[in-house]
């Protein structure tokens, strides 16, 4: 399997998977949560014909890469994703990090700069902040709602991730399009992750700020959202996007769930090429 040994020192080493495709500008994708790098499969085909090298890899804990026993922060995140752009020599990079990828994206710039990159783009991101506080009370879940998802995995992971499958994609307004098989194939990515990476990134996600990593991810960037995001409301991330990155591109995409890529996909793929073109 194609692998990139990571080398942060403060937390386990372990082997990320990736996948590559086509040839050209190099695109990265980034996955959420609890998925792989298998969910862009939409977009790894739209961006290989449009002449693009496209990259999906597997955050440690998920899909085919190294299940550590500690580590999932995004301090080890953004250094797992350097050390996958020094380890293939990628330069003038797109990273399109997807719902708690884009946590990913914002902290790698904020801790490693922009050298590497020629743009990137927030898709249905948990940035700037989600968690409730009193400098950032717009965000859109509590400590209490962090732990109580938290508690919802650890109890009946296959319960709890059926129902959250159902909101990621609005099955009824959205998702059913999809055809049932769909879910089944959802199921076969998140069952691939490590339990307790899927309990930890809830925390990852939901608790870490950033703000001031925005305000270092200054190449162009593309923020989409959907309007009617069940898992990450619009008006608690995307939206606020700008109020931190001022050259940052809000688009709100009418109707659309948090699983856009998915159920919007001509849509969505549309703008992400016009962008990458760029």
């Amino acid at each position: 399997m194609p692998t990139i040994q990571t080398k942060h020192t403060l937390a386990p080493q372990t082997e990320l998977y990736y996948e590559t495709y086509g040839e050209g500008r190099p695109v990265v994708l980034i996955h959420g949560w609890p998925l792989s790098g298998r969910m862009w499969e939409g977009q790894i085909d739209a961006l290989r014909h449009a002449g693009y090298q496209v990259i999906a890899y597997d955050r440690r804990g998920f899909g085919q890469s190294g299940k550590t026993a500690t580590g999932y922060t995004y301090d080890v995140f953004a250094s797992d994703l350097k050390d996958l752009l020094e380890g293939l020599n990628l330069t003038d990079v797109t990273v399109v990090g997807f719902s708690m990828g884009g946590g990913e994206v914002s902290r790698y710039a904020g801790l490693f700069g922009t050298e590497r990159l020629r743009s990137a783009a927030l898709i249905s991101s948990v940035a700037p902040y989600l968690l409730k506080t009193t400098d950032n009370p717009d965000g859109g879940m509590t400590e209490a709602d962090v732990e109580g998802m938290v508690q919802q995995v650890a109890a009946n992971r296959p319960q709890f991730l059926a129902g959250f499958t159902k909101k990621f994609l609005n099955w009824d307004e959205n998702g059913r399009q999809l055809g049932d098989e769909f879910l089944d194939f959802t199921a076969s990515l998140y069952f691939q992750a490590s339990p307790v990476a899927t309990q930890e990134c809830v925390r990852a996600f939901g608790m870490t700020d950033f703000r001031a990593d925005l305000a270092k991810l200054t190449v162009p960037l593309l923020v989409v959202h959907g309007d009617k995001d069940q898992i990450v409301p619009l008006e608690a991330s995307g939206q606020r996007v700008p109020q931190y990155q001022p050259n940052a591109e809000l688009h709100v995409m009418k109707g659309a769930p948090h699983g856009l890529n998915a159920t919007h996909a001509e849509e969505f793929n549309r703008l992400l090429l016009e962008f990458v073109a760029r």
